[in-house]
């Protein structure tokens, strides 16, 4: 069925947040937001909107881990590879859509670890450096994701209260709260919950991301963010927060939810893209 003037084309808002938390000295963390077709690619602001009939969307967030400053040079060099490789995939259509999303995203994410591979043995001071990467692909309709790390991507469905997580962290305690052994607050004090079993560079082999597909629908929401937001924020603060009217406030659901966080915890860089369906 074709939009008409009583049912138009979805559009996609979005915002994007960083902070430096209350205890680092430096941002590790890094997002990205891209609009793009086969002709042009697009940076996007911190917050927008625009219709989704025509262009292709994706927004990302990485946390850099390494000593220095190598864990922000991870992470940058990771939102500049996406920007110059996913255009160049072409946008999974038909059918065998989600089986050729995953095997383009596996490629995106090998290209990434291989160029930090490169950079982290090449230079003393980048040396080991790692990232993980959370990124969501949005085509008219659905939403494709792919995935590395214990960085996180939320689904708030339209009309409901319980937030749904995509991605599945790659960490020991994220493998307890999955089986049940723990709780969600007994997994935010864990003495290993920052310990990563997987990430992007350094000496990690198996870099396969976890990938995804999400049919998205007008007032779904999507939480793109690092672990120090949730570190902040349990889940119900996280919905009660999207679920708030922000334009009567004079700010943006991402800024929302990372000075949130911050004011609660702010022992970690605090990263969030949230993107709305409309």
């Amino acid at each position: 069925m074709k939009p008409s003037s009583k049912n138009p084309v979805p559009r996609l808002g979005w915002s994007g947040c960083t902070d430096i938390g209350r205890v680092r000295k430096n941002n590790e963390d890094a997002f990205l937001g891209l609009m793009f077709d086969e002709r042009e690619v697009q940076r996007l602001g911190k917050f927008g909107e625009a219709a989704t009939a025509e262009h292709a969307f994706a927004f990302a967030v990485c946390d850099g881990m390494g000593g220095a400053k190598a864990g922000e040079y991870a992470s940058n060099i990771a939102v500049e590879k996406i920007t110059r490789l996913l255009p160049r995939f072409t946008q999974p259509t038909g059918d065998d859509a989600k089986s050729r999303c995953a095997e383009t995203l596996a490629e995106l994410f090998l290209q990434v670890h291989r160029a930090l591979v490169y950079v982290g043995g090449s230079y003393e001071e980048t040396e080991g450096m790692q990232t993980t990467m959370s990124l969501a692909w949005f085509t008219p309709g659905w939403m494709y994701f792919g995935h590395i790390g214990d960085s996180r991507i939320y689904h708030l469905p339209h009309g409901e209260m319980e937030i749904k997580q995509l991605t599945p962290d790659d960490t020991y305690v994220g493998w307890l709260l999955r089986q049940g052994q723990i709780s969600e607050h007994e997994a935010r004090t864990h003495p290993r919950r920052n310990v990563l079993q997987r990430a992007l560079g350094g000496q990690n082999q198996f870099v396969t991301p976890h990938t995804g597909v999400v049919k998205c629908e007008r007032g779904d929401i999507f939480l793109l963010c690092s672990d120090g937001l949730t570190e902040g924020l349990f889940d119900h603060k996280l919905v009660e927060l999207l679920r708030t009217d922000t334009k009567n406030i004079g700010t943006t659901p991402a800024n929302l939810l990372v000075e949130a966080s911050v004011a609660n915890s702010g022992r970690d860089n605090t990263t969030a893209v949230v993107v709305q369906v409309v």
